[in-house]
């Protein structure tokens, strides 16, 4: 059996009620399918609700509460998008401190659709290239980010990407990111 990129990686997926579920579905099978391990972490203390658009979308048990989660215990972190998920996220102080201490570490994160709004709650944005949904633009850059619009966008430990259609290309170079920075070359363990 071939060795999978990712295998161990530790990945936490910030969300919220609303977040869009493609953009979490998708980008969590990406990660499982290259060995990572992901955990939803959100305010929500049992299930949080996904949506496709603005219909009501399907439930997803919370693996740890943003109250209870430990950044130290993750790799890297994915943030998905949504208007309601990532607009709520940025009000609750904890989840703002989650999204910090993933930048003081230097872990790597991957950010999709309104996702970014964490990274201008968080300062994160200050000096790097960054996009995302077209709304946002804006906010990113009276943040000091500077914004693009592309379908991804690779800086430093960031990934960032628009919406939907451009998936595929985030998943690849989410991967890509966690690979290079948050899962050194294989690291293997100390023999004795």
């Amino acid at each position: 059996m071939a060795q999978l990129p990712l295998h161990g990686l530790r990945v936490a997926i910030l969300v919220d009620n609303g977040f869009e579920q493609v953009e979490m579905v998708k980008p969590r099978d990406a990660l499982h399918e290259a060995g990572a391990r992901t955990s939803l972490v959100s305010p929500q203390k049992t299930e949080v609700q996904g949506a496709n658009h603005d219909e009501q979308g399907d439930t997803f048990p919370v693996d740890v509460t943003i109250a209870d989660a430990n950044p130290a215990e993750f790799d890297a972190l994915l943030i998905p998008g949504g208007v309601r998920s990532p607009d709520r996220l940025r009000t609750i102080n904890k989840a703002v401190l989650f999204v910090e201490a993933f930048n003081t570490a230097r872990k790597p994160m991957a950010v999709i659709c309104h996702g970014p709004w964490m990274l201008v709650e968080t300062g994160l944005v200050r000096g790097h290239r960054v996009t995302s949904w077209p709304s946002l633009r804006t906010d990113v850059i009276n943040a000091g980010g500077d914004w693009v619009d592309q379908p991804v966008v690779k800086d430093d430990l960031l990934v960032t990407s628009r919406k939907p259609d451009d998936i595929p290309q985030f998943n690849k170079a989410m991967i890509e990111l966690f690979l290079e920075k948050a899962h050194p070359v294989a690291a293997p363990a100390a023999k004795r």
